[in-house]
């Protein structure tokens, strides 16, 4: 079986969904660490255009959005399962809800000046106002709440996390961890990054003791990769995932298409389709770097469009 090799940076709150999901199934892994701004030549390389942090390179195939990657990590090592029965269809909503509106209210509230402040604890003053710029181009069009409004939406959702684990349970949808803990996990973490603003977690005691569980999981075995030796995994890979495209979904095989988050960073990946159904969508490119890549994505949360149709 080919490695699971992630490209992230430390302190990226979906690269921490995605580790800690290989410390519970105790998976060795590859870690390529890549630039938490542009330019991330490396990185274009592979995926064609999408910016985003993290993404997991399987051979020549690349997987992108933290929710298609968690799915493909659990098909290829189902035990101990990330997507229990016991947790219903639930565990998918709220882990939708936690990577959109709970990561949009926790960022905006952290990285304001006091957060920013100690997230870049050590270096010089232009690195910070370099990110700061960077996400600013990200999210240009995109409304962002003011952290003032972050910090009240946060005291309405924290004692309501904190309800869930009110008869005792150790997870927030029973004994057994799922997706929506990881998704959840994520967010309270990186406001504990900033200990000036984490205070406003400190007082659910329930909520306390369930990231100690979810922070002894770990994040399996890594190990280091250069980015240019991912690179030539993909050039030097024979095959790729097995993948069609579903009749009567609007689009044909090989037509040539662009696929685009629909929130933020809207860099379009284009290519041809090669994979298509109601969870994912695949397109093929070549980079000669790279080789030939199938580089995937879930259909929630991007738009597909056809080119020169």
């Amino acid at each position: 079986m080919n490695d699971l090799i992630l490209h992230h940076y430390a302190g990226s709150p979906f690269s921490e969904k995605v580790r800690l999901v290989f410390g519970m199934k105790q998976l060795a892994w590859k870690s390529v660490t890549v630039p938490n701004m542009l330019p991330k030549p490396d990185v274009i390389a592979l995926t064609g255009g999408y910016r985003r942090t993290p993404f997991l390179q399987i051979g020549a195939d690349v997987y992108c959005d933290s929710a298609l990657m968690c799915r493909v990590i659990d098909r290829l090592h189902p035990e101990p399962p990330l997507y229990p029965v016991e947790a219903t269809g639930a565990q998918h909503l709220i882990a939708q809800w936690a990577d959109s509106t709970l990561f949009w209210t926790v960022i905006p509230y952290t990285m304001q000046p006091a957060g920013l402040a100690q997230l870049f604890k050590g270096a010089p003053p232009e690195a910070m106002q370099a990110f700061a710029a960077d996400r600013a181009a990200m999210s240009s069009g995109m409304r962002r709440i003011h952290p003032t409004m972050a910090a009240s939406q946060l005291a309405s959702y924290l004692p309501q996390l904190d309800d869930m684990l009110s008869d005792g349970r150790s997870f927030l949808l029973g004994e057994k961890v799922s997706i929506a803990d990881f998704s959840v996990y994520h967010c309270l973490w990186f406001i504990r990054r900033a200990p000036t603003l984490s205070g406003i977690v400190d007082p659910f005691t329930r909520l306390a003791a369930w990231r100690e569980r979810m922070k002894a999981f770990g994040q399996g075995r890594p190990e280091k990769l250069s980015s240019s030796d991912a690179l030539q995994v993909s050039a030097a890979a024979a095959s790729h995932a097995t993948c069609t495209v579903q009749p009567g979904l609007g689009f044909e095989a090989g037509a040539t298409v662009s696929v685009t988050p629909v929130d933020y960073a809207l860099d379009p990946v284009e290519g041809t389709l090669v994979g298509l159904d109601h969870d994912e969508v695949v397109i093929e490119r070549r980079d000669e770097r790279a080789g030939t890549v199938h580089v995937h994505f879930p259909r929630i949360g991007f738009h597909i469009k056809n080119i020169n149709s």
